[in-house]
């Protein structure tokens, strides 16, 4: 018998496994890492392949219609003090720069259903606030007689209340509040506005504060069911929601 040939075949050249695009990996990269923040754990690859939702377009004769806004909620006196709150996290803050004339803030506020905002530099710090208030009512034309210019050329620092002088709640402290307790707060303070501010680091020495929402004493009467209120007269909206909250 002719002796076996014990040498083996060549192994087979080894096969990379096929990468996906980088653009593809990018765009997959960071799901992960938003659960991992919010929950704070790692989570496990999803076992099931991902795939396409299915798409349609419209049947002849059928259209397309936009959602209309919805009510806002509804609230009472018990209700969480969060119902009222706007929630920056989920509400992109309407601001505006500080060099802005009052006349350019106001058309924003039309612009965006709003009454009040935010005075921010490039880097998202908080300088101040300017309500309708600040631009429809008397400081404009005392800011321009002061300085012996026009009224649409007052800027929004001149009439703006500053970030140190505004009233600011903690967010911990909001979670567990009642919309009556913000009420009660926002009359104290003798303010239409206040802030929700929470810390995002663990270093107590820590000084900045990120704003995480706002409490509008306009918006908290409309989630009331009271009628439009004036929004120069203060003291007549104070007095609706307290008599609408039984205080």
């Amino acid at each position: 018998m002719k002796q076996q040939d014990q040498r083996q075949a060549p192994a087979a050249p080894s096969v990379e496994p096929k990468r996906a695009p980088q653009f593809v990996e990018k765009m997959f990269s960071g799901f992960g890492h938003t659960a991992e923040l919010r929950s704070g754990k790692g989570q496990r690859p999803s076992e099931h392949p991902y795939r396409p939702l299915h798409q349609s377009r419209a049947r002849p004769g059928e259209t397309y219609r936009l959602q209309t806004q919805l009510p806002a909620v509804r609230v009472e006196a018990d209700s969480p003090a969060t119902d009222v709150m706007t929630d920056l996290s989920r509400v992109t803050a309407v601001a505006i720069r500080s060099y802005a004339t009052v006349d350019e803030a106001h058309q924003v506020m039309i612009a965006h259903g709003v009454r009040a905002l935010f005075i921010v530099e490039a880097d998202s710090t908080v300088l101040g606030i300017i309500t309708s208030t600040d631009i429809l009512g008397e400081r404009p034309i005392q800011v321009a007689q002061r300085r012996g210019a026009r009224r649409d050329e007052v800027l929004v620092r001149e009439v703006m209340t500053p970030a140190e002088l505004l009233e600011a709640m903690e967010l911990e402290e909001v979670l567990h509040a009642r919309v009556a307790d913000v009420v009660a707060s926002l009359k104290l303070s003798g303010r239409q506005h206040a802030l929700v501010t929470e810390s995002l680091t663990t270093d107590p020495t820590s000084r900045t504060r990120t704003v995480r929402g706002i409490f509008s004493l306009t918006q908290i009467a409309r989630q009331l069911g009271l009628p439009p209120q004036s929004a120069h007269d203060v003291a007549r909206t104070f007095a609706e929601i307290e008599l609408a909250i039984g205080a």
